[in-house]
């Protein structure tokens, strides 16, 4: 089963999978178009393996259960979830309802109906969270390893950066601004990202997958991270065009819940090597069982108040290392600059090369 079978990346996670001929899998999406083309891809190019579209929303409990009552899929890729940052900014009980309990249920179910292996596609956005997505992705990975405690399935979460090409990701973006002749827009000069492309992380989540014994928080090596100026003037020049002259930059100041830069390790935890040279473990403490039990009914308490203030304050309240804002005044564009400052040569991307 591979729930977001419609996504960029849960789309990919099936094609690759396809490859190892399963007997079925269950392709589990609640956008019908996505769903209808990712089905039609596969359908056109492998006969010998039976492929079911599903349309369901992960959180809705009687239609996932009768899926598991029917088909009782042993290997679950989970996928599914709202990962905008700036938008879940303002949808908080969404990002909640999607990323964290939408995940203890199908989490929970898979427990129930004695899945081999489970395994949630995460974010670097999880570590020292100061966003909602961020911090509800981080208690997905603690909602995983509580589950691991319970049950004989095998828990794993994979974390990883920024995809190339994901939907709502910058390339497209940047893709359409130059198209249309500009601005291309950059947060701010100093923002840094880790870029991976969409097949090379959906391999290394199977491979994950594949070595987890259960309880861990997978890390992906993702290189080096990258100026997304440098991405952006990157892209204008493969245009053909000239920064700053055939196609401006203007920077539009970092939004709530955004960082200038994104870690893929907590401070403190140590990294262990796998089999894999580009796959670790964070060594990363797991909470109690109780605490995990509160920390859900608050929230779900928060979630069926529509208090978006309480659910801010919780994630501070129950992760350490959060520091979701509290408040909805917005962050400040930052002042207009001389772009000369700002003009990078030639990344070392290898973007034109490729």
């Amino acid at each position: 089963m591979v729930t977001g079978a419609g996504g960029s990346i849960g789309s990919e996670l099936v094609r690759q999978i396809m490859r190892f001929q399963p007997a079925r899998i269950l392709l589990v999406e609640r956008a019908e178009f996505f769903l209808f083309e990712i089905h039609r891809e596969l359908s056109s190019i492998v006969s010998s393996i039976e492929i079911l579209p599903l349309i369901a929303d992960i959180g809705d409990e009687p239609r996932i259960r009768q899926i598991f009552e029917s088909y009782h899929p042993e290997v679950i890729f989970h996928a599914a979830a709202h990962k905008h940052v700036p938008m879940m900014e303002s949808n908080t009980i969404e990002a909640v309802k999607n990323n964290m309990i939408a995940t203890r249920t199908l989490g929970k179910l898979a427990g129930e109906f004695d899945a081999t292996h489970f395994v949630l596609v995460s974010t670097d956005k999880a570590v020292n969270p100061t966003s909602i997505m961020g911090a509800s992705k981080r208690v997905a990975e603690i909602i995983i390893q509580e589950l691991d405690q319970t049950y004989s399935t095998n828990y794993v979460a994979v974390r990883f950066g920024n995809v190339l090409g994901s939907a709502g990701s910058v390339v497209p973006i940047f893709k359409d601004q130059i198209q249309n002749g500009g601005p291309v827009t950059v947060t701010d000069p100093k923002m840094t990202r880790y870029f991976m492309t969409i097949p090379e992380a959906s391999q290394l989540v199977l491979q994950a997958g594949a070595l987890g014994n259960g309880g861990e928080i997978f890390i992906l090596d993702m290189g080096e991270p990258v100026r997304v100026l440098e991405l952006a003037e990157d892209m204008i020049r493969l245009s053909g065009l000239v920064p700053y002259e055939d196609i401006d930059i203007s920077f539009t100041g970092v939004r709530k819940g955004e960082k200038l830069f994104e870690e893929l390790e907590i401070s403190g935890e140590n990294l262990e090597k796998t089999r894999h040279p580009k796959v670790f473990i964070g060594k990363i403490a797991t909470f109690e069982k109780a605490e995990v039990a509160s920390m859900l009914s608050a929230f779900q308490t928060a979630v069926n108040e529509s208090d978006e203030t309480k659910i801010r304050s919780l994630f501070n309240q129950f992760l350490s290392e959060a520091s979701v804002y509290l408040n909805e005044t917005p962050v400040q564009p930052i002042a207009e600059t001389k772009k000369e400052k700002y003009f990078t040569q030639p990344s070392k991307l290898g973007l034109a090369e490729k």
